[in-house]
């Protein structure tokens, strides 16, 4: 089978989950014998800003199908909706498939104060508040678009393909979980976090407000005030963003400024290192599609402590490869992590456990 993936972001110049996704599905169908070709923002593909990627890609990728005649294309993300128009056109064409990470219109909900109680936790940024008002119509349009023109819409969870039923009107859905461990990068030491002590917490991941990383803070200063046994854990945040300036003042605000580390943006090798010295992932969401970093502490056999939201209840078992809170509750996510670190033999068999389930449903030539 010919098949042909299109994505706007892929590394290594951009850094994200749909990127790496779409080579980890290349990875796990060439492994299966089937040819497959990629096409984005460089070599044959678009040209230009990433911004004007729906417009840009839609010539190249025609061009790219007269001449691999693919049997499959799959589009990712909602800027393939107007290249779904045209291929809908084709006296003859492809079979037409889009997997969509999330539904943009619950992303545009999760847009507003983070709280907890009476209590306001974070706030959007500008940059948010710009996504909210002008890119998120924008991008719910191209996805409705793509949504409705392909023959297949796949979705990393079953609580995904929902909304995007009903938020896209998606006819046709199927669930394909998001995939991870076909490509491992070799550990690269970080030369800014010291190996003594106790492994600490690690979170990864683009910095913006719906990540939840000041509910994690909060619950940073929740341990650390605790009567009877404080507990002062050490966080790493690898990841930038728009919202890494709040962040910096939230852990000065809550008290806790002394024991994060902002590491900025990592590659993929430094990431694993870091994985390998944590004593967990943790993953404070409030809305998510199925984030590729809980796959990746499954490789690596580190328990994930995680929001329960989305699709994360759909790969993260509580009690059996990790822990999973309530999000927004700084209390409930305070406590699991307390948990872990009172039984770290219990936290290893968990992310032992989470190893186990990745080979058997998330290696690449599975999914």
């Amino acid at each position: 089978m010919r098949v042909l993936l299109i994505a706007n972001t892929l590394p290594p110049h951009d850094l994200s989950g749909v990127g790496e996704q779409v080579l980890q599905l290349a990875a796990g169908l060439r492994a299966r014998g089937h040819e497959v070709e990629v096409l984005g923002r460089c070599g044959d593909g678009a040209r230009g800003p990433k911004v004007l990627f729906p417009l840009t890609i839609v010539r190249p990728a025609l061009r790219r199908i007269a001449a691999f005649r693919p049997d499959v294309v799959q589009l990712h993300e909602s800027d393939g909706g107007l290249l779904a128009f045209w291929i809908r056109r084709l006296k003859v064409r492809p079979l037409l498939v889009a997997l969509l990470q999330v539904s943009y219109v619950e992303e545009r909900r999760a847009v507003r104060p983070l709280r907890h109680g009476g209590e306001v936790l974070g706030e959007p940024g500008a940059v948010e508040r710009r996504f909210r008002r002008f890119k998120a119509p924008l991008q719910i349009f191209l996805g409705r678009r793509t949504a409705r023109a392909a023959d297949l819409v796949l979705a990393p969870s079953a609580t995904t393909a929902a909304e995007l039923a009903r938020d896209y009107g998606a006819r046709n859905t199927a669930v394909l979980p998001n995939a991870s461990g076909g490509l491992v990068a070799r550990p690269e030491a970080v030369a800014e976090v010291e190996e003594a002590g106790v492994p600490g917490l690690l979170f990864v991941g683009r910095l913006r407000l719906r990540k939840g990383v000041e509910v994690l803070l909060r619950a940073l200063s929740l341990l650390r005030n605790r009567g009877d046994q404080p507990l002062s854990p050490r966080l790493r945040i690898a990841g930038d963003g728009e919202h890494r300036q709040a962040l910096e003042r939230a852990a000065v605000r809550f008290g806790v400024r002394g024991q994060v580390d902002f590491l900025g943006r990592r590659g993929p090798g430094e990431v694993r290192w870091l994985l390998e010295h944590s004593a967990a992932r943790v993953v404070p969401s409030i809305y998510e599609g199925v984030p590729l970093v809980i796959l990746e502490a499954m490789v690596a056999g580190v328990p994930v402590v995680a929001s329960r939201v989305s699709g994360i209840p759909e790969v993260v078992l509580d009690p059996e490869t990790g822990w999973l809170v309530n999000p927004e509750d700084p209390p409930a996510l305070a406590a699991a992590i307390a948990e872990l670190l009172a039984h770290p033999d219990a936290a290893r068999r968990r992310g032992e456990s989470g190893r186990q389930r990745l080979a058997e449903r998330y290696r690449p030539e599975v999914v």
